[in-house]
């Protein structure tokens, strides 16, 4: 079995049907954009009391995707949009939906529904990925590696990791947490929620078992201005950002935004530089009928440090001696950091268009598209070229592709004012092509281009591996009494096609999985409500698991999971809570082990159970103060023993913690407001957690902490909103491990660890990402 490099995708980074077919997809992907925005769809016309447009559907789904909207079908508004049009009465009804700053928001969907929105979002820092964002959240423990933004880092949820989770942009598939700076620039985000133990029907997710993140961009403004901001930090942080709005285009109603930002960034441990470019841009057109068209890219330039993670004695060694672990500035070294990097570029196409339609139908299209190519380079020893001298090597984890292309399509019909039926398919297609190249390291010290004949040795192994998904759905949504009872039912039933190529041959399998969905929420009065929610999710290898599978290798099993949720809500003039209990239970357990350089490892733990709850509170301003708490508890168990291969023993693990399961997870928060100032400080507490099959390696619980504030100062000349702000992070200094790479079987797994100047050698357990020190950015920003 080969290491297995995390993928980009939310699946995978994938690869090719031949350039001329990729420029076919992308040019029929834009030119049906272009024609929807181009043409209002032929539909009836609205009554006099028609549906407000930034009404959202009570699954959660994206803002594009709606139920038709006509008088007698509308039911009333309970599901929220942060991204309505940007009014003085809109920002005031966002406002009065939130609690704690933005921390947590009202919501009504029969399912656990956890959002951080705009107003807490403008806080922070503009380097903020989404994992910032939602690192206060209680069902969520997230890690971090830098305090850049630009290396993501990974998720714990329920007992489950970001590899089992739906990671959107606008309700399309994005890149995985360990790039998620790749998606979309902080600024232009409008919110960000995540269901920890739902994914709707419609939504196009292969690996879903905990749950669904969504980033929703913005809704491009309806005036011509824009927005600049300046930011710089600790660890020579510098980055650049600017955003122009075009405003309504003419009198088309079409209107739209481009952006581009630079930044720069030390890396915090060791030596290196990391660098990130990136563009958004943005569509949107609305029609009176209720028909909307968005249009959403993105493009993505990073080259950065892949960071050694520490194993336990290195993190100890530099907690006690201050001895790092980084990258070295030594040109001479095989680990100097020029050979340690990731080189990417990736452009993602999210064009959702709703239709509506005669006779109470509507029409939702959303296609897809994202393609990148890059590698990772990383130390590969030393060897005596053909003149007697010692050279250094470079291995590379090489994708000459990758291609992830996909549509939903959803019918609507309203049956009735009390009923909407849907019914729907879902296609899509990833590849990746890799390979595994090997060449000598420049006399600089750093990685060439591996596809420079001048240095390469060999071209390594090559292969192709990828998934075709076909899926049908069907989906109902009934209210009665005056709109309190809300009942979702829903079939999704996902056939695939998942192949694997390499030298020795080709291996391929089909597989499907049935997932019911049954959500019922009840508002009891204007202020609380119950929900109840069951489903069944799954979770298939990615592309890049199969890429790192010999052909002689089984398919690994689909994961599947069933899920239990009851949940109670309430909220009034002074505070919004929410308590969800949860049970699930897994089967085909699939698990990674870091292997080093950004490769990873799958393996299968058996089956595995998780049972507790979540408890999220927030107020409104008091006197300027909005306070935030939450905490979950979490019961994970291992339900089966498990093989060491390493080892060759089988190690009893049947009932014990689950790995990366802790059992606490407790977070508050408190934003201050006054006239311009503006203030919020969270602190977050993980508890122990064990990081190996065996149990017998475990972390301890740790603390972080982050500080926000800033002014908006008056309108001045052109400046709107000139503002300034401050952003701290880990202001204890402490020294903690905040999560495992991934897993491992026990803490004798070997590995090589490369470290500073040292010699490879050979280290043991699993590593760890560590918090950054104490870090400081500013930033000034305004409107215009």
């Amino acid at each position: 079995m080969k290491d297995n490099h995390q993928s980009r995708g939310s699946g995978s980074r994938s690869g090719s049907l031949g350039y001329r077919r990729q420029l076919l997809a992308v040019t029929c992907l834009a030119g049906s954009v272009l024609a929807a925005f181009a043409t209002p769809a032929r539909a009836a016309q609205p009554s006099k009391h028609h549906t407000p447009r930034h009404q959202t559907s009570s699954r959660n789904t994206p803002k594009t995707a709606r139920t038709p909207s006509r008088a007698t079908a509308a039911p009333r508004a309970h599901a929220l949009d942060a991204s309505a049009a940007e009014t003085v009465s809109v920002t005031s009804s966002r406002r009065a939906l939130n609690g704690g700053g933005g921390m947590m928001r009202v919501e009504t969907a029969p399912h656990a529904v956890q959002t951080v929105t705009k107003e807490f979002i403008d806080m922070r820092a503009p380097t903020s990925t989404a994992l910032d964002l939602i690192q206060n959240l209680p069902s969520l423990n997230v890690t971090t590696p830098d305090s850049s933004g630009m290396e993501g880092g990974q998720i714990q949820s329920r007992g489950l990791t970001d590899l089992d989770m739906g990671l959107l942009v606008d309700g399309a598939p994005a890149a995985a947490a360990k790039y998620l700076s790749e998606n979309v620039d902080s600024e232009n985000v409008e919110s960000v929620s995540v269901t920890p133990g739902s994914s709707a029907t419609d939504l196009p997710v292969m690996s879903a078992a905990g749950g669904v993140m969504n980033e929703e961009t913005r809704t491009p403004s309806q005036k011509r201005g824009g927005l600049i901001d300046f930011s710089y930090g600790t660890n020579n942080l510098s980055r650049e950002f600017l955003r122009l709005e075009s405003g309504e285009i003419g009198h088309s109603g079409v209107r739209g935004y481009f952006s581009f930002s630079n930044t720069h960034a030390r890396s915090w441990m060791g030596a290196g530089t990391n660098q990130r470019k990136h563009i958004d841009f943005g569509l949107q057109k609305d029609w009176h009928n209720g028909s909307n068209a968005k249009f959403f890219l993105s493009w993505n330039s990073a080259d950065f440090i892949i960071d050694n993670y520490p194993t336990s004695d290195q993190f100890f060694r530099y907690k006690h001696t201050g001895q790092g672990y980084g990258r070295t500035d030594d040109r001479k070294s095989n680990n100097y950091w020029g050979n340690n990097n990731d080189h990417w570029n990736q452009i993602f196409i999210s064009a959702p268009v709703h239709i509506a339609l005669p006779s109470r139908l509507s029409l939702d299209i959303h296609p897809y598209f994202s393609f990148g190519q890059g590698w990772d380079a990383s130390p590969g020893g030393t060897t005596t070229d053909a003149t007697g001298a010692t050279r250094g090597l470079t291995n590379y984890f090489l994708q000459n592709e990758y291609r992830s292309v996909g549509t939903v399509a959803k019918l609507n019909w309203e049956i009735d004012r009390h009923n909407t039926f849907s019914v729907g398919y879902w296609y899509e297609n990833t590849q990746t092509i890799q390979s595994y190249p090997t060449s000598y390291q420049m006399a600089d010290g750093n990685a060439p281009s591996p596809n420079w004949a001048a240095y390469q040795i060999s071209a390594g192994d090559k292969q192709t591996a990828g998934y075709e998904i076909q899926s049908l759905f069907v989906h109902d949504t009934a209210k009665y009494f005056n709109d309190h009872l809300t009942v979702d039912a829903g079939f999704k039933f996902v056939m695939t096609n998942i192949w694997n190529k390499d030298y020795y041959g080709r291996q391929e399998a089909n597989r499907t999985a049935p997932l019911p969905q049954l959500s019922i929420g009840y508002r009891i009065d204007n202020h609380s409500q119950v929900y109840l929610n069951v489903e069944g999710d799954y979770r298939q290898p990615s592309a890049v698991d199969l890429g790192w599978l010999y052909t002689s290798v089984a398919i690994p099993k689909n994961q599947y999971s069933i899920k239990e949720e009851l949940g109670y809500r309430y909220h009034d003039d002074h505070i919004i809570a929410d308590v969800a209990f949860f049970n699930y239970n897994v089967t085909n357990r699939i698990v990674d082990q870091y292997v080093g350089m950004n490769s990873y490892k799958p393996f299968n733990i058996g089956s595995q159970q998780m049972r507790g709850f979540d408890v999220m509170v927030a107020a409104r301003p008091i006197h300027g103060f909005s306070p935030y708490a939450s905490v979950e508890y979490l019961h994970a168990s291992q339900d089966s023993n498990v093989f060491d291969p390493y080892l060759n023993t089988m190690l009893h693990s049947k009932g014990t913690q689950a790995v990366m399961a802790p059992h606490v997870i407790a977070n508050f928060g408190l934003t201050y407001t006054y006239k311009g100032f503006f203030a919020n400080g969270s602190v977050h507490y993980t508890g122990p957690q064990s990081v190996s099959i065996a149990g017998d390696q475990r972390i301890p619980g740790y603390v972080t902490d982050t500080l926000s504030m800033g002014y908006h100062f008056k309108p001045f000349m052109f400046a709107q909103s000139p503002t300034f702000r401050l952003n701290f992070t880990n202001l204890t200094g402490s020294i903690v491990r905040t999560g495992a790479m991934g897993a491992v079987y026990s803490a004798r797994d070997p590995s090589t660890v490369h470290s500073g100047n040292l010699a490879p050698y050979t280290g043991y357990g699993n590593s760890f990402m560590v918090s950054p020190r104490f870090t400081m950015t500013g930033t000034v920003s305004t409107a215009f």
